[in-house]
């Protein structure tokens, strides 16, 4: 489905991807682990559009995205949740929402589209016309996953959607990732929380220093006792 080719990036004289390869299959959670620095937001902004290679390539069902701009390729299906959720403090969960449909032309459809968000975050439904800057920051992270399935991705891409929220929280926000998962969108998944991540994941890479290191079904990363000391705590 989304197939990354000895991806390269330099920062100047900085090589944050050093040739990475990764295989993101239909239907299926894929998890990049790594510590902070490591490139994993590098390859998700490169995969988007946002930052250029200086080489390898990104195919997607054998098409090149590489070079092509960000519209394009969330017109093709892929699209990036952010890190910090990137939500609009001044407008409305419901006006946030219809932004993520900017794409789309099928009006009737939007509309039974934000009902099926809302029946995935019955909290958004509560706060319909709440400025989403007064929101907590689950409930923005919540609004910031509504919106990305608004443009009704094939693929989507999350950066570290965990990220300062509480415990509680987190949980919420897993059990939704696979919930969006079996309805059939695919999922590529950055996550401080690397056993969080594995535990949900079909597929894993572990990146260290903008190099693929590691490579594995989830479980067998969640078990593996170099995974465990550098990102498990144990």
């Amino acid at each position: 489905m989304l197939k990354i080719n000895n991806l390269n990036v330099h920062y100047g004289g900085i090589h944050a991807l050093r040739g990475i390869n990764m295989d993101v299959e239909e239907g299926k959670i894929i998890s990049l682990i790594g510590a902070n620095g490591a490139g994993k937001s590098t390859t998700l902004k490169s995969i988007m559009g946002l930052e250029n290679p200086s080489d390898g390539s990104v195919f997607y069902n054998d098409r090149k995205l590489t070079g092509k701009k960000t519209q394009d390729i969330v017109a093709e299906g892929i699209v990036l949740v952010p890190e910090g959720r990137r939500i609009f403090p001044n407008l409305t969960v419901k006006e946030n929402l219809i932004l993520g449909a900017y794409l789309r032309k099928d009006q009737a459809q939007i509309e039974k589209d934000i009902e099926w968000v809302y029946e995935l975050f019955p909290r958004l439904k509560e706060r319909e016309w709440q400025k989403a800057g007064t929101m907590s920051g689950g409930e923005q992270q919540m609004l910031a996953v509504g919106r990305g399935l608004m443009t009704k991705p094939k693929i989507m891409m999350m950066d570290e959607p965990s990220l300062g929220l509480a415990p509680l929280i987190v949980k919420d926000i897993f059990e939704i990732i696979k919930k969006i998962n079996k309805e059939g969108v695919t999922i590529l998944l950055i996550e401080q929380n690397a056993k969080a991540a594995l535990e949900i994941s079909d597929y894993a890479y572990v990146l260290e220093i903008g190099k693929i290191v590691l490579e594995g079904k989830g479980e067998e990363l969640l078990h593996n006792e170099e995974v465990k000391k550098a990102y498990l705590g144990t």
